[in-house]
């Protein structure tokens, strides 16, 4: 049986074409209402009935039997509730006030209604403007039924974030991330709250969640400017975005946004959401939140922020990978500079409140990199800190002992060692630590190079210390009644079957003991060790602060067990000291969110028993450096310490203490490779001549005078004396120092980066080592047509300034040169500095 064809409709067109299936409409009578329909109704199915009965035929049919479906799937409740509000409509549309307000409304219409029927275009437009309306309803519901369940930004958790200080106070290092506290609305700084709504939101007390008004002016500079230069979502938009929905650039949840923005102004006061958004923004570096980015770049609570770091941190939302100023100084002052003129447009502070912040920008105090050379300090500190208060969550600052400059002397001196010296000795690793009398670390390097290689050589590798072990050998028997003077005869040793050498093969007979240990004589080292007893020996070695297994040998008075430098350090101090024992430590203060949780108690180490063994110690450590193997650490002052070197040289140590400074250093391979005939006598104790040379120069430059109590302690030497620029008043080419030396003035050309040419006469830069090719060409560049004034220093070169700068320091810091043999402790730090960053020759 065919298909019976659809009824034709009113103008013959089929009747599903023109009313998607239903049946025909009535034609409309003047008063506007359908031929048929009462006032209280406009008709439509009665209660209970299905649409089965209607036509379901052509391309609609299939819809209406899927809402045929729906609707007969609709419970008995759903109908019963329909039902009634059916009913209740019914009354409603009955109330005589209803019928006067309808009566009313329609009145009004039936000109405009009429009108519309003799103008088909205007049916068009308003039967197209019902249809956008209803998808924009529809869109927005489908938006709104799509919001995300797990929506905003999404936090990796971080270990709490450790800011360390060294012994002067100034923070050099953070480790994790900083936190912060959540700030409470009253706790905001109005500072930070003028500033961002400025910047971000002028409008924001105004509008309620949505700026129409804002978007339009955005549009419009967007359009002008070619691109995206200006956004139109207000702080509570942005709240919202960073709260519940991803951060995907669509339609979809520009829709939510604005739903959920005009949804939570609803609910919370301004105040409110302007702190949560403050706690929630991005600022750079790792950090979210107003008191976490405070802490992060300006070591202070959000509570104490000035005008000018409000800018800057007001400045950084929009940006704040691009414009963290630990990266982007310049930068971030400059968004800065325009969050000021900002707040003067808007009232909130007045052009001469900005000028000021302008003359007194901000700067970091806190670095968000740590130096790469005291990556093996902060790695102990960090330990340290785990041991002392355990894994807290809130953020903590630590005071440590941590000299910077003598830890910039320490590196130096490792590389610039190293780099001359190493390859062509076999030599890849160098450690060396420094500890005051009492045990405060001043200076650690752990290695070569942090970046290559995280592997502590201070405090983790364990290695024979060689002949450094002699000392606990001698100390026992200075315990049991030997004296420096007493005799041993140097011979052929055996001990079952072990057969003890000297370096060398060579034998010298009846000798001190001041002989044997100042030359390292290893059969005497033995016999007294035989004499007094391995246990005795080891008892010293643990009084002393010897922690790792120490077998019971006749070889272990040679050093043939295995010790850190650490720990074999902290031995010597003790016997520098004269104290029973010194423990290292690193850590002077711990505090959290302004509470102190951890403080160090001054308390001197104890004066050891056995006072007349370590004066008598002292004697023997002395003559190391006076006369015997450490003839290469001397120094211009007093001072003791031994050498040591394993077999086929393997390892090599120099430890010793001068002034108020005791200080270790091994050389060696991490393989276990043999060098290349170094000893400790050799590249180790030249190494430590380097630093405490330079290192009691820059103590003593400081005010910092070596501890009393010892009657062995000495005086530190005078900081070398450097003549400082004059500026003379006449001539503008030149003028005389004090001492009456020509001091040269002028534009000069670039020889290489450590010599100058003054028209003809040649000044070499102090400290300078020069460099030709691109490094001269460069400077040359930047010196031109530049005044630049120098005056004689010692030894012939001269110290010359640009701009009130020191040239040589300016060079090394920009890694133009490498410093050189008489490069004072400063040009030596600025050096560092460049290696470290990796810049100008040191990069990589």
């Amino acid at each position: 049986m065919s298909e019976r064809p659809p009824e034709p409709g009113p103008e013959g067109r089929p009747r599903d074409w023109l009313d998607l299936g239903g049946p025909a409409r009535p034609a409309a009578d003047p008063s506007g209402a359908p031929e048929g329909a009462s006032r209280e109704s406009t008709g439509g199915a009665p209660e209970g009935a299905t649409t089965q009965g209607a036509p379901a035929t052509g391309r609609f049919a299939g819809v209406f039997r899927a809402a045929a479906g729906i609707g007969a799937r609709i419970g008995p409740a759903a109908r019963t509730g329909f039902a009634r509000a059916r009913a209740g409509a019914t009354r409603l549309a009955g109330h005589p006030a209803t019928r006067r307000a309808a009566a009313a409304t329609a009145a009004a219409w039936r000109p405009a209604a009429a009108f519309a029927r003799r103008v088909p275009w205007l049916r068009v437009a308003a039967a197209t403007a019902a249809l956008g309306l209803g998808l924009v309803l529809a869109y927005t519901l489908y938006a709104l039924t799509t919001l995300p369940v797990n929506g905003g930004l999404t936090i990796e958790p971080t270990a709490s974030a450790l800011v360390v200080r060294a012994a002067d106070g100034q923070a050099f290092a953070t480790r994790g991330v900083i936190k912060g506290a959540k700030l409470a609305p009253k706790e905001v700084p109005p500072v930070l709250a003028k500033a961002i709504v400025a910047i971000e939101d002028r409008r924001f007390y105004v509008h309620h969640g949505v700026d129409l008004r804002g978007l339009v002016r955005a549009a419009f500079r967007n359009a002008a400017a070619g691109g995206t230069r200006e956004g139109g979502s207000t702080l509570t938009q942005q709240l919202v975005r960073m709260s519940y929905l991803s951060q995907d650039r669509t339609l979809k949840r520009k829709v939510q946004e604005a739903v959920l923005s005009l949804w939570l102004e609803s609910q919370l006061p301004k105040d409110e959401i302007l702190t949560r958004y403050l706690n929630a923004a991005y600022f750079g570096a790792g950090v979210y939140g107003a008191d976490a980015a405070s802490q992060r770049y300006f070591g202070k609570p959000a509570k104490e922020l000035t005008l000018s770091e409000a800018a800057m941190l007001a400045g950084l939302v929009r940006a704040p990978s691009q414009l963290a100023p630990h990266r982007n100084l310049d930068g971030a002052r400059g968004r800065a500079a325009q969050v000021l003129d900002a707040m003067v447009e808007t009232g909130a502070i007045t052009a001469a409140e900005a000028e000021a912040a302008k003359r007194a920008p901000a700067t970091v105090r806190v670095p968000t990199e740590t130096p790469v050379g005291t990556n093996y300090f902060v790695d102990n500190v960090a330990d340290s800190v785990r041991g002392l208060i355990g894994t807290g969550p809130a953020d903590a600052t630590v005071r440590t002992t941590l000299d910077l400059t003598l830890q910039n002397i320490a590196e130096s001196v490792i590389a610039r060692r190293l780099d001359q010296d190493g390859e062509r000795r076999k030599v890849s690793q160098g450690a060396l630590v420094a500890m005051a009398p009492d045990g405060a670390i001043l200076a650690m390097v752990g290695g070569r190079d942090y970046a290559d290689s995280q592997f502590n050589r201070v405090t983790q590798a364990k290695r024979q210390p060689g002949s450094l072990f002699k000392l606990f050998v001698y100390l026992t028997a200075l315990q049991q009644g030997y004296r420096p003077d007493s005799t041993m005869v140097d011979r052929p040793t055996q001990i079952g079957e072990w057969e003890p050498e000297n370096y060398g093969g060579r034998y010298r007979g009846a000798v001190s003991l001041r002989s044997a240990f100042a030359h390292s004589i290893n059969t005497v080292a033995v016999q007294l060790a035989e004499a007094v007893g391995i246990p005795a020996v080891i008892e010293t070695a643990r009084s002393l602060g010897i922690t790792s297994d120490l077998p019971n040998l006749p070889s272990l008075a040679l050093g043939s067990a295995e010790t850190t430098l650490l720990e074999i350090t902290r031995a010597y101090a003790a016997v520098a000291a004269g104290a029973e024992t010194v423990e290292p430590y690193s850590v002077r203060q711990i505090l959290a969110r302004e509470q102190t949780l951890y403080t160090r108690p001054q308390t001197a180490p104890t004066p050891a028993r056995d006072q007349a063994a370590r004066t008598g110690m002292l004697d023997l450590l002395s003559a190391v450096i006076r006369e015997g193997t450490g003839k290469n650490a001397r120094v211009s002052v007093p001072a003791g310490g031994k050498s040591g070197t394993t077999q086929d040289s393997r390892d090599a140590w120099f430890v010793g203490f001068a002034g108020d400074l005791v200080v270790g250093v091994w050389l060696g391979n991490d393989d276990n490779t043999p060098m290349a005939g170094v000893t400790g006598g050799d590249m180790p104790a030249l190494i430590w001549h380097d630093f405490v040379t330079q290192a009691l120069a820059a103590r003593a430059k400081a005010g910092k005078a070596p501890s009393a109590g010892r009657p062995e302690a000495a005086r530190p030497v005078p900081a070398p004396q450097t003549a400082s620029v004059a500026e003379p008043d006449a001539d503008p080419r030149g003028g005389q120092d004090p001492a009456g030396r020509a001091v040269l003035r002028g534009s000069p050309a670039v020889v290489d980066t450590g010599t100058l040419d003054f028209d003809g006469r040649t000044v070499r830069l102090t400290g300078v080592e020069g460099l030709s090719g691109r490094n001269a060409r460069e400077l040359g560049r930047y010196l031109r047509r530049r005044d630049v004034a120098c005056a004689p220093a010692e030894g012939g070169a001269y110290r010359c300034s640009l701009d009130g700068q020191d040239l040589s320091e300016l060079i090394l810091f920009n890694g133009g040169g490498r410093a050189s043999a008489d490069a004072t402790p400063d040009l030596l730090a600025a050096e560092e500095q460049a290696r470290s960053n990796r810049i100008g020759i040191w990069r990589r």
